[in-house]
């Protein structure tokens, strides 16, 4: 696959397919994981698949208690106003992101493999977030979805490191949770605000001096 192709079309996918994810895949995923970038070469990180459905039981109600914590705090004043203006292009983007993070929570069980990171020294996870980035670039040019959510860790951290058998005096953090599977939906680049509005030249608010109307990628290039 085109790198380009890779880059502008691995956007979250959460709904996916019960289908298992070949060894074969899984070794791609966790191999290309393992060769980025690590600050001093010092490797902190550790990387746990779950795909037994016992385990999964036991963490499904936990990210499901997660995400509605979330609703209700961060995203609380958001949604309202989204659901009060539905119309409102920014609304229905709010609305479609909180009906796609809900499914995968609804269907957490039938999610066929996570990718727990872990990482320790790493403060800034200046290192183990590349290397999941690369797991997941890896996963979307083996037709697998995937999709970051890190709320199992801050909501109920603990309890998923006791669940997943993590030494807690070791020094690991869990960083994230990475859900993979075979897309139900299609691949596409995502909707996103143009460069020149985001992005600035020498000093903040200065004109980037690019200006891009769309992806400089498209399916037929």
């Amino acid at each position: 696959m085109d790198v380009f192709e890779a880059l502008y079309t691995t956007r979250a996918m959460r709904r996916v397919r019960p289908d298992p994810i070949p060894a074969e895949v899984q070794a791609r995923i966790l191999d290309a994981a393992i060769r980025a970038p690590s600050g001093g070469n010092a490797q902190g990180w550790r990387f746990l698949l779950v795909d037994d459905p016992g385990i999964k039981a036991r963490l499904g109600p936990l990210y499901r208690d997660a995400i509605g914590q979330l609703w209700a705090g961060f995203y609380r004043e958001n949604l309202e106003r989204a659901r009060a203006t539905p119309e409102d292009p920014e609304s229905a983007s709010l609305l479609r992101i909180q009906a796609s993070a809900q499914y995968l929570a609804d269907h957490f069980e039938d999610v066929p493999l996570f990718l727990c990171a872990f990482s320790r020294g790493d403060p800034t996870g200046g290192s183990i977030f590349p290397a999941i980035w690369s797991a997941q670039l890896a996963a979307r040019a083996q037709g697998v979805g995937s999709a970051l959510t890190s709320v199992l860790g801050i909501f109920h951290g603990q309890q998923t490191l006791r669940i997943l058998g993590v030494p807690q005096d070791k020094g690991w953090t869990m960083t994230c949770c990475v859900s993979f599977g075979y897309p139900l939906g299609r691949w596409a680049a995502a909707a996103r605000r143009p460069v020149q509005e985001v992005a600035y030249r020498n000093q903040w608010g200065a004109d980037i001096g690019l200006d891009i109307a769309g992806p400089l990628w498209r399916a037929e290039d």
